[in-house]
């Protein structure tokens, strides 16, 4: 697993779903080399969003490129059907939606099973209290900062109480988990985050449409100078 080091206060995750796929070797390749932490593979299946993305084949055909582990977001109905799909040796989060499943913690426990850590996503309008009986058991809470199923759309404020919720809870109770963000976010409000207590930050649009990627990764991640 990445860590946070020296002056960063933020890990990043762009997500793949705002790479140019003519080119998404090059894309992943250039962004790998450019200091990110974990590759977002946004997967979309048309029913519990209203998109649909791509499949296991397509973060596959990365393998060998990425040089930074998989951070898989699973936006599917019923995700313990797929999870199995999307193992391989780079991969380290499978993150699944609260909403989305009829067995949460059946499915937690399947991620588990085959050696992955296991996240949980929640939407912009669910509360947080909805994990506490989980917390115990998740590696990864992805909070929503957006509607899921779209790129490129604004940053929603109501994530930030969510973010410092877990925050608060992980620090009480003693407890490992990693929080994430996802949505609306570049180097121009990543410190909103950051200082709600946020440890791993998605960015899709704002690195892969970026004209200078370098400074954009480096401005989400908090990095001064």
């Amino acid at each position: 697993m990445a860590e946070i080091k020296g002056d960063c206060g933020a890990l990043i995750a762009p997500s793949i779903l705002a790479a140019d796929f003519a080119r998404l070797g090059e894309d992943v390749r250039d962004v790998c080399e450019r200091g990110i932490d974990y590759l977002h593979i946004d997967v979309m299946d048309g029913a519990f969003v209203p998109n649909i993305s791509f499949g296991s084949a397509v973060m596959k055909s990365l393998n060998g490129i990425a040089t930074v582990p998989y951070d898989v977001h699973l936006m599917v109905e019923e995700p313990i059907r797929y999870i199995g799909d999307f193992l391989t040796d780079n991969t380290e989060f499978i993150t699944v939606h609260q909403e989305a499943c009829k067995d949460l913690r059946g499915t937690l426990r399947a991620i588990h099973d085959l050696g992955v850590k296991a996240g949980v996503s929640i939407k912009p309008n669910t509360a947080p209290e909805v994990l506490d009986e989980y917390l115990a058991e998740i590696d990864l809470i992805l909070v929503m900062s957006v509607e899921p199923g779209f790129g490129g759309q604004k940053f929603m404020d109501n994530s930030l109480p969510k973010i410092s919720y877990f925050r608060d809870k992980r620090e009480e109770l003693g407890f490992g988990y990693l929080i994430e963000v996802d949505g609306g976010i570049g180097s121009a409000n990543a410190n909103l985050v950051i200082e709600a207590g946020v440890d791993i930050i998605v960015a899709g649009s704002a690195v892969f449409k970026a004209a200078d990627r370098t400074a954009e990764i480096r401005g989400i991640k908090g990095i001064e100078g």
